[in-house]
């Protein structure tokens, strides 16, 4: 298998107007995380040498926002001016990756993973079987897709008489027969790079919204003779871009899941996972049990053996070993090892409960 350089694009450019929100859509929070930070994760995940993401509204705010926490992979940021369309936006994607960046001896100039901003669900582990799969059938273009038992308002698939993908058609340009196909594009792609460019310059906005589809690429890569294949998504949720805030809750709720999911099998005790919250930046040791109605934000820290809950909030505190902190909230607070909190304590910024301290119920911030 070919083992051609991996760059990403992350198209996170569009206003999201059906969020309601003056906070841009990448930027809409998901387990204490900006939406778009579990999709750079993925393509971390997947090996990707470098990303790129395109930014429009609201971009100085992604961008900035994004720098603060860069992760392993190199970031890049370019701008899309004006929204007109996908296409448009891998185009501006690939100026931030330069030719220099290249192995000089890769005549096809690497592989470029392309994907929206806005699906935070998708796993690591499915975009190196895409990468996977492009690599070993030699193609072109691999696509993601999903089936799914109703499509309505996703581009569909199309396929010729041997089964071989041909094109995509997003459903407001699609004909009766096309909008009965299930097998839908997911927007997240493979290209041969060096065939990507060229690709994009044949593409026209002669479509019903009048603008440039990346989409559209398949059919110029198909129709020239290159190959195109298709992965199809083992599951079709994990695909599923946030459009409003109703979609952003469901992407919450799994993400949850999976974070207790990985924290009971490391060791934590979650007496009711569905009363239990859990942001993906939080730290536990093994041992730890959460009580229903637990809530742990940010950068918390608790520490082997310790029990937390019922009904408490911890933001951004650290809990030592083997302490219990029960009905109680604490914000940017510290509480030792074998201390016992609540119920009722609140601690406010800059409180510290010492090691073996009993507080008693209605506490109220201090340092012990």
């Amino acid at each position: 298998m070919s083992e051609r350089p991996l760059s990403a694009i992350v198209l996170a450019a569009g206003q999201g107007t059906r969020m309601r929100s003056t906070r841009p859509k990448p930027l809409h929070m998901l387990c204490g995380r900006p939406l778009v930070r579990y999709v750079i994760d993925a393509v971390v995940g997947c090996e990707a040498e470098r990303a790129v993401v395109v930014v429009g509204h609201g971009g100085d705010l992604v961008s900035k926002t994004l720098q603060e926490d860069p992760g392993p992979v190199p970031l890049e940021f370019v701008e899309q001016r004006v929204q007109s369309g996908t296409g448009d936006a891998v185009a501006v994607g690939l100026t931030g990756l330069p030719d220099e960046d290249l192995d000089p001896g890769d005549s096809e100039g690497g592989d470029v993973i392309v994907l929206p901003g806005d699906t935070p669900l998708v796993r690591p582990e499915t975009l190196s079987r895409l990468v996977v799969e492009h690599r070993l059938s030699g193609a072109a273009c691999t696509l993601l897709t999903a089936r799914m038992d109703e499509p309505a308002g996703y581009g569909r698939v199309v396929r010729d008489k041997d089964g071989r993908v041909r094109r995509i058609v997003e459903e407001r340009d699609a004909d009766e027969t096309e909008r009965g196909i299930d097998e839908i594009n997911t927007g997240i792609y493979v290209f041969r790079r060096n065939l990507l460019a060229p690709a994009l310059r044949r593409i026209t906005p002669d479509n019903s919204q009048g603008e440039l589809y990346v989409t559209d690429v398949v059919a110029v890569l198909a129709d020239a003779g290159h190959p195109v294949v298709s992965l199809v998504a083992d599951d079709a949720d994990e695909t599923q871009g946030i459009n409003d805030r109703a979609q952003l809750a469901v992407a919450e709720a799994e993400l949850r899941r999976r974070t207790n999911q990985r924290w009971m099998r490391d060791g934590v005790g979650i007496v009711d996972p569905g009363a239990t919250y859990v942001d993906t930046t939080v730290t536990l040791a093994p041992d730890v049990v959460l009580f229903p109605g637990t809530v742990l934000q940010g950068a918390t820290v608790v520490g082997a053996g310790s029990e937390i809950g019922p009904a408490t909030r911890l933001a951004d505190t650290r809990v030592g070993e083997r302490s219990k902190v029960n009905e109680s909230v604490a914000t940017l607070a510290e509480i030792g090892d074998d201390a016992l909190v609540g119920p009722f304590a609140v601690l406010e910024p800059g409180a510290r409960v010492g090691s073996g301290v009993r507080t008693g119920p209605f506490y109220t911030g201090g340092t012990g």
